[in-house]
C-alpha cells in the first residue's frame, strides 16, 4: 500500500471507530481519547490500543467489541485486534477538545 492509502484507511478506521460510544457518555470512544494507536499491518490487519475510562468500566467487554465490529466492516480491512491497556491510566487530559466542551470540561 501507498502512504496515501495508509492515510485513507486511517482515517476510514477512525470514522469507524468514532461510531462506538461508551454507554454512560454522550461521546464517541475516540473523542473520549480512549484510543492510544492505530497500526495497519501487512495484508490490512488492523492492531488497535485501546484504554477505559476505569478497569471497572461496566462495558468493558461491550466497547473493545464494538470497535472490533466497526473497524471489520471496512471491506479493505482484513483482521482486526483489539487490545486494551491501562497503562498510562486514562485520564480526562486525553479528551479532545470537543469532548470536553461537550461534558462541560471547559
Amino acid at each position: 500500500m501507498t502512504e496515501k492509502e495508509d492515510l485513507d484507511l486511517k482515517k476510514q478506521i477512525v470514522r469507524a471507530i468514532k461510531t462506538v460510544h461508551d454507554p454512560e457518555i454522550p461521546v464517541d470512544v475516540y473523542e473520549l481519547g480512549l484510543i492510544y494507536d492505530i497500526q495497519i499491518l501487512p495484508i490490512n490487519n488492523v492492531h488497535i490500543l485501546m484504554t477505559l475510562t476505569s478497569p471497572n468500566c461496566p462495558a468493558a467487554e461491550s466497547i473493545p467489541a464494538d470497535v472490533k465490529n466497526r473497524v471489520e466492516m471496512i471491506k479493505e480491512i482484513n483482521e482486526v485486534d483489539v487490545e486494551i491497556t491501562f497503562d498510562p491510566p486514562y485520564s480526562t487530559e486525553l479528551m479532545s477538545e470537543e469532548a470536553k466542551l461537550e461534558l462541560g470540561f471547559m
